[in-house]
């Protein structure tokens, strides 16, 4: 389990296709001692897991699935990516509960400039956006954010300058492809309705 608060934005500094699969070695600023092989680590949104280390850097194997259905596909080396490790009993949620499970992926379709803040709004793949609702809690690239608004298949979110600047959101294009995972909660009350 995740916050959606992002600790350190990596660099992805080597791409390896192993059969369907693929190996990233991403560099960070973790204190990488203290991060076990196994351990889970959200890398724009989507949980993975450690399989090796070394000096400033780690490594995560990507099944074709994955690929397939996230942003990752796209990956090159040098790109930066949010991280988060996971989170730890007691640990401040400082955001909202995010699973590292991304849902499907979005297209940016409009920046504006707001005072210093960025209104992003983005197209989301039907049937996703019936369970996204103003005030609710979505995750963008791993990045926990509060629905502004929703007009159909598209939703709008607000960046204050701090999220903006220290996380992978302010390199966002019009057309960028984003990593979303709905709001836990949503998910399942939108699925026990459906069975009820």
């Amino acid at each position: 389990m995740f916050t959606g608060i992002v600790t350190d934005v990596g660099r992805v500094r080597a791409i390896r296709d192993t059969n369907r699969d693929r190996r990233f070695e991403v560099e960070t600023r973790f204190d990488l001692p203290t991060i076990d092989i196994g351990a889970s680590i959200s890398h724009a949104g989507c949980c993975l897991t450690v399989v090796e280390k070394g000096d400033g850097w780690f490594a995560v194997e990507v099944s074709g699935e994955t690929l397939s259905l996230t942003t990752l596909s796209d990956w090159h080396e040098g790109r930066p990516v949010n991280l988060e490790r996971a989170a730890r009993v007691g640990d401040e949620l400082g955001g909202h509960i995010v699973s590292g499970h991304v849902d499907g992926v979005g297209e940016v379709i409009s920046i504006a400039s707001e005072g210093g803040s960025h209104r992003v709004q983005v197209r989301v793949p039907r049937p996703l956006h019936r369970y996204i609702a103003p005030k609710g809690s979505i995750a963008i690239e791993g990045v926990s954010l509060t629905v502004n608004e929703v007009e159909d298949d598209v939703f709008g979110v607000n960046l204050i300058p701090h999220t903006w600047d220290v996380t992978t959101l302010g390199a966002l294009k019009v057309g960028s492809r984003v990593n979303l995972e709905i709001d836990m909660l949503a998910r399942y009350l939108a699925r026990w309705r459906e069975t009820a």
